[in-house]
């Protein structure tokens, strides 16, 4: 059986507070590795390390760390068949979702190859007379990110490329559920010249993650995950003193406008619905057609689009559709969702509950499914399904299908499908969601724009990716600074004041 240890001071390192995780192979159902669960103090000793490597990091000029990233990024390139294909491995999507997840966190360290720039500070001249003042961006010291498991390559992208370009120490805690991409990405970036210590990956559970929101020299955290996971790490993360940016669950509509290009819009619903198989928290998981004869319509062309999608292990090459979830636990709440929809009088059009792959029977598939006539007191309405499950919420008018999205506790991503330039930037402009598309179903932001939702979507003020993640990683430093001219008359003792 494959032992999956941690990433410490440059190097591989095996468990050793005798606590493991299986790591399975979710097409089949086996249990192909056995993962450490870090105690507190094997991450302490890490965090330790990394913030005696970090001083000497930070005083490197900005110019050389960005070289680090754009080696990472030629280093990420060559071996992006080798990474897409551990990842399918231990969490079922398809190798070209794979290579997506790779390349989208790909992108973001391009972006960070810029952090010269990023990291200018502003500089006033002659503020006041012979008075300057000038700004300066300071890193963090160590920082952290825990990570989920449905991206195992771009979210720790997302959290390490820029804090480590900002000066920073960087704690990765990824899931113990899919966590060898996480490695791979470590010996790349050592590889590309990242200092040992640097770059801690540790493996583990609650306790490494209660270690890591108790630990007094880390001083931010980033994380992605559920919603009340992400509330607790934020809460007991702030009470400690420390930075905390945490981006929980979602649940994103897509509002059909009687005008749309039905074709367009049920071509992005199965896309942005059933990839990877709904385990997305920009998933769209609910349509909204507005009027009963587009929603008639609507759901003419998706049955058989549905219906027609090709569900099996990655193995069996790039014209599979979806693969299988991440766990057994994982399809097992799905299946009691739908159940619940069933029971709850949902219209259960497109039913794959009793979806089974030949020669795959022990594996974690689940077949799609469409409800329709959902209502929002259903709990398949209101919950993050995480699954291949598509609600289609009937709305009587435009107004009725904005107060929807507008109504529910989550506000990470919802789209609009229209011909009404008018609809669309009303649209744009009220819906109280932070990342909109205009016949995007899955609107996220490239890497130097901001990722982020609200409401209970995310906790924290600043962003993931783009600007805000080198606000986020650095702190601010204000200097006023004035140099003596002249003979000096003695001491002032009454506040500086503008003349």
């Amino acid at each position: 059986m494959k032992e999956i240890g941690h990433w410490i001071n440059g190097k591989h390192v095996a468990g050793s507070s005798g606590r493991t995780a299986d790591v399975w192979n979710p097409a089949t159902g086996e249990v192909q590795a056995k993962v450490a669960l870090a105690s507190k103090a094997e991450l302490d000793a890490a965090v330790a390390d990394a913030a005696k490597a970090q001083p000497e990091w930070a005083a490197t000029n900005p110019q050389r760390r960005a070289r680090v990233m754009m080696k990472f990024v030629s280093l990420l390139q060559r071996d992006m068949d080798k990474l897409a294909e551990a990842l399918s491995r231990e969490h079922g999507k398809t190798i070209p979702d794979a290579k997506g997840d790779v390349q989208r966190g790909l992108e973001v360290v391009e972006f960070c190859i810029g952090a010269p720039h990023m990291l200018k500070g502003e500089f006033t001249d002659a503020a006041g007379p012979g008075i300057d003042m000038y700004s300066m961006r300071q890193p963090i010291g160590v920082a952290a990110g825990i990570t989920p498991f449905n991206f195992p390559a771009m979210i720790p992208m997302w959290k390490m490329a820029p804090a480590l370009a900002c000066g920073n120490a960087f704690i990765l805690k990824p899931s113990e559920r899919d966590p060898s991409v996480p490695l791979m990405l470590a010996e790349l970036m050592q590889e590309a010249g990242l200092p040992d210590g640097l770059l801690q990956v540790i493996n583990g559970d609650k306790e490494s993650v209660d270690a890591i929101l108790d630990n007094e020299d880390i001083g931010a955290i980033g994380f992605v995950g559920s919603t009340p996971i992400a509330q607790y790490i934020y809460e007991r993360g702030c009470a400690n003193g420390k930075r905390v940016q945490c981006f929980g669950g979602a649940k994103n509509h897509m509002i059909i406008m009687p005008d749309a290009d039905l074709d367009q819009a049920a071509d992005a619903l199965v896309g942005a619905g059933y990839g990877a198989a709904g385990e997305r928290c920009m998933a769209i998981s609910v349509a909204v057609p507005v009027g009963e004869e587009t929603a008639d319509r609507l759901i003419e062309k998706l049955v058989p689009k549905i219906e027609a999608l090709k569900v099996g292990p990655y193995t069996s090459g790039d014209d599979v559709d979806y693969g299988p979830v991440v766990t057994p636990m994982a399809k097992e709440n799905i299946q009691r969702l739908v159940q619940s929809g069933v029971d709850a009088g949902a219209e259960l059009v497109v039913d794959g509950r009793d979806f089974s792959l030949q020669g795959y029977e022990d594996g974690f598939f689940v077949g799609p499914h469409l409800f329709d006539r959902v209502t929002p007191d259903m709990e398949i309405y209101q919950k993050e399904i995480f699954g291949p499950v598509l609600s289609c919420v009937r709305a009587g008018s435009y107004e009725e299908a904005l107060k929807l999205a507008m109504d529910h506790e989550y506000g990470n991503g919802t789209a609009i499908f229209t011909r009404d330039g008018d609809a669309a930037r009303d649209f744009a402009a009220r819906v109280n969601v932070g990342m909109v598309g205009i016949n995007v179903p899955i609107p996220v932001p490239l890497a130097y724009h901001t990722f982020g939702g609200w409401k209970k979507s995310v906790f924290g003020d600043l962003n993931q990716h783009g600007p805000d993640a080198f606000r986020f990683y650095t702190r601010t430093k204000t200097v006023t600074s004035r140099w003596p001219s002249g003979i000096k008359e003695g001491g002032e003792f009454t506040i500086p004041v503008m003349e």
